[in-house]
């Protein structure tokens, strides 16, 4: 077993409940991101993708019984590099992409979320655990299925996409 399996019920549910701030926040700098570059309509998807995680995390809260937003400091070596697994790479932004873009990486983070809570499941020494750690994981299948079928309503666009027609100038 690895050392950071959580162990009990609250370890848990503090490491979803920073995955899931994290991906509200994460969310929300992309919409920001998108506005500045005047992309209204991939803009309006990420803010939609905050608020569905912001319910997680006010379920936790209630569910938990966590009255303040003061819970759960991220526990090293929770998950893998310096981002949780439902975390949106800042890096694979284009100023000029098209919602079918904005959601592919949606739902490549969902799809990591679910790997994540089923390895925890896997991992779980108790019932308790694996339980919540299935329930976590059947939540984050539900957004891989929306964010396939909002997929499934946008064109993919053509391969010249990025072409900008006036790109940006520096001039040092």
């Amino acid at each position: 077993m690895s050392a950071d399996t959580p162990q009990t019920l609250e370890a848990l549910m503090a490491q979803a409940l920073v995955m899931e701030r994290e991906a509200v926040a994460r969310y929300t700098e992309l919409a920001e991101m998108m506005e500045t570059h005047n992309n209204l309509e991939v803009a309006a998807l990420f803010r939609k993708m905050a608020e569905y995680e912001g319910h997680h995390v006010a379920q936790i809260q209630a569910d938990m019984g966590w009255a303040d937003d003061s819970i759960a400091a991220r526990q090293a070596g929770a998950w893998a590099g310096p981002e949780s697994p439902e975390s949106v790479p800042v890096d694979e932004m284009h100023y000029l992409m098209h919602p079918w873009h904005a959601l592919q990486l949606a739902l490549a983070a969902e799809q990591r979320a679910v790997a994540f809570f089923e390895d925890l499941a896997s991992r779980a020494t108790t019932d308790t655990v694996r339980r919540a750690a299935e329930e976590m994981r059947d939540e984050e299948i539900e957004h891989v299925e929306l964010v396939r079928s909002w997929l499934e309503k946008v064109p993919q666009p053509e391969e010249s996409w990025a072409d900008d027609p006036d790109p940006p100038r520096y001039i040092d």
